[in-house]
């Protein structure tokens, strides 16, 4: 018969007492500021929680203002007086400058006047030719000039 061997058990290591943890640190909370009182006339409502933005709010359209017609400068509706030479184009009679160009321009399209080339530049007739200071070809800008000094 086999003899079991006694095996002695070894003292079991003493368990040390658990480190005293140290005490947390405290947070910081932030203290509120003093809430400034607002105008009882403009409160605003509390804002809801956006959803996540995807994209931009189109922006609000202006309301047009009602179109107003409008209205002719008096300085250019005042009768002037022609010059001969001018009266003998346009008319005798004093009208205001917008007629005294509008009836230009329909005597140089009659009398097939303006430049084919360049459409700036008039060719002046026997009329025109004293109205423009005696130049045989004047440009659309250059003949306001030259009108002006026929009108009082």
């Amino acid at each position: 018969m086999a003899v079991a061997k006694k095996t002695a058990k070894k003292p079991a290591a003493k368990k040390k007492p658990a480190a005293k943890k140290k005490p947390a640190a405290k947070k910081k909370v932030a203290k509120k500021k003093p809430v400034a009182k607002k105008k009882a006339a403009k409160k605003k409502p509390a804002k809801k929680k956006a959803a996540p933005k995807k994209k931009a709010a189109p922006k609000k359209k202006k309301v047009a203002k009602p179109k107003v017609k409008r209205k002719p400068n008096p300085a250019f509706m005042r009768p002037m007086t022609l010059s001969e030479d001018l009266g003998a184009v346009v008319g005798s009679k004093p009208i205001p400058r917008t007629e005294v160009t509008k009836k230009l321009w329909a005597y140089i399209k009659k009398n097939n006047l303006q430049d084919m080339v360049n459409k700036r530049m008039i060719n002046a007739d026997d009329k025109l030719k004293k109205i423009f200071g005696g130049k045989m070809k004047v440009s659309m800008f250059e003949m306001t000039k030259l009108v002006s000094k026929h009108m009082k």
